[in-house]
């Protein structure tokens, strides 16, 4: 009985402690997740994603998709004048490519995979981000429309591909990284392209770019690209659309043929470290006033420019004019911030409300947006 007692009590302390008594840290299940591309382990929960492509099945799959598009200058010769690269819209033609590959055309002929050409006409054209759509009345089987991602939560170090036509070599793909986001691109029509997005992909003339990112079933990124040589510094950028822009600004050009873009009508400079010292600022956030063009919505609304110059360490400061700190709650650290929530979030006739610093005091200015006037 003393024994058969022991090995009872043995027994259900053995129980007890497999029931109740952790397993150690080498016995613990690994916890698997995803970065979008392929699993990995990590010491966080993160969501699964459902599925990535490869640089493989994203060409098989896009490649019909983009298109060559080359151009005629002359009504009196056949020699192109110029080759670019487009991406197919929709099933009834539409095919979206830059502005400045179509400029002056007399002639316009798109190239599908297969070899098939077509004449194009130009459907619109909007010089301020240098953005155009073209129609073919095509082979329905040819047009394999490449439906737009959402660019709203791309995010810097995402892997992007890019499919076209370099030099017109038809068919041709490179890849890279997205390098950042939200960049300011001059553009020839005297204003600059907010939220552009810059990645490290080889440029050549004539390609289409598009990212290959797909997750949480919503499908691919789709960017439309303009590759540009920034003569400055001669460093070679390669700087995108975003979907957004795309998705925002092309339908008004299939419908209209062009598209009104909001205008505030100031120029001005960021805070920096010196003008906010001048200044007597906390932060080097904000964006100075310096012009307010005549008739502008912002001069319809009582905006300030500046009106004094002040030296200081034998620098010239100009001063004096209201400070913008947010727009419609969203705080301004910089131009960009301004010109990107116009680009995104407004069109014209709307309402903009500004916060402002005035003689050390901050207040609410309300602006209805015009359209921005020809940079002529």
């Amino acid at each position: 009985m003393f024994v058969g007692g022991t090995i009872g009590a043995i027994i259900v302390v053995v129980i007890f402690a497999i029931l109740f008594v952790s397993p150690p840290e080498s016995m613990k299940p690994e916890i698997v997740v995803s970065n979008g591309h392929s699993p990995s382990t990590v010491g966080e929960i993160t969501p699964l994603y459902s599925k990535s492509f490869s640089l493989i099945e994203i060409f098989e799959k896009d490649e019909s998709g983009v298109v060559k598009v080359s151009v005629q200058r002359s009504e009196t010769s056949d020699v192109t004048n110029g080759v670019g690269s487009g991406f197919v819209f929709d099933k009834k033609g539409h095919i979206i490519t830059n502005a400045h590959v179509i400029n002056d055309a007399k002639k316009i002929i798109i190239t599908f995979l297969d070899g098939r050409s077509y004449n194009a006409e130009i459907i619109g054209i909007d010089e301020f981000t240098d953005i155009a759509v073209i129609k073919v009345s095509a082979d329905l089987t040819l047009l394999h429309p490449l439906a737009l991602g959402d660019s709203s939560n791309l995010k810097v170090g995402e892997t992007i591909a890019a499919i076209g036509n370099p030099f017109g070599l038809s068919g041709s793909m490179t890849s890279g990284i997205v390098s950042q986001l939200g960049r300011l691109l001059p553009s020839g029509a005297g204003y600059s392209i907010p939220d552009i997005i810059q990645t490290d992909a080889a440029i050549n003339p004539g390609k289409f770019r598009r990212t290959i990112v797909e997750y949480e079933g919503r499908g691919c990124w789709n960017k439309y690209c303009n590759s540009i040589n920034n003569r400055a510094n001669l460093q070679e950028l390669d700087l995108q659309y975003p979907s957004q822009t795309i998705a925002k600004i092309v339908p008004t050009l299939i419908e209209r043929g062009e598209y009104d873009h909001p205008w505030i009508g100031i120029s001005g400079r960021d805070i920096d470290p010196d003008l906010a010292k001048v200044l007597g600022l906390k932060d080097t956030v904000g964006f100075l006033i310096v012009t307010v063009v005549e008739n502008s919505p912002a001069s319809k609304a009582g905006l300030i420019g500046s009106d004094k110059i002040m030296e200081v360490e034998g620098v010239n400061y100009t001063i004096g004019g209201d400070i913008i700190v947010s727009v419609d709650g969203i705080e301004v650290r910089k131009i960009d911030d301004i010109l990107i929530y116009l680009q995104r979030a407004k069109s014209v006739g709307d309402e903009m409300v500004l916060e402002i610093l005035r003689d050390n005091r901050t207040t609410d200015i309300t602006v209805i947006l015009q359209e921005r006037p020809n940079s002529n």
